[in-house]
């Protein structure tokens, strides 16, 4: 009887356990994902500015679902002046691994 028991508190505690862990899956994946979805808002923003962003670093802060995200640009020129490459980086947090978007852009 005792060992029965002792077997079915094990199962219950790895069920707990995995409950737990899924919960925190569901946390970092809704983090990583409003990250992705700021890095892409920015992407928007830099495509349909019709002045071509500066080069070289820059950084800044935007609010999106109530947080404040971090985020950095680098600017640099592509192989020939008439394109721009961009990279946005959005951090998600300490643990979260950033979303980075790179694209080009008309130098105009």
């Amino acid at each position: 009887m005792l060992v029965a028991l002792a077997i079915f508190s094990l199962a219950a505690l790895a069920l707990v356990r995995l409950q737990a862990v899924s919960a925190r899956t569901t946390v970092d994946l809704r983090v990583r994902t409003m990250a992705q979805i700021v890095a892409r808002n920015l992407m928007i923003e830099r495509l349909t500015d019709p002045q071509a962003p500066a080069l070289g670093a820059s950084s800044g802060i935007v609010e999106n679902a109530g947080r404040q995200w971090p985020w950095a640009q680098q600017v640099d020129k592509a192989d020939n002046d008439r394109l721009l490459v961009v990279t946005v980086r959005v951090d998600g947090g300490p643990g979260q691994s950033p979303a980075v978007l790179t694209f080009g852009r008309p130098a105009q």
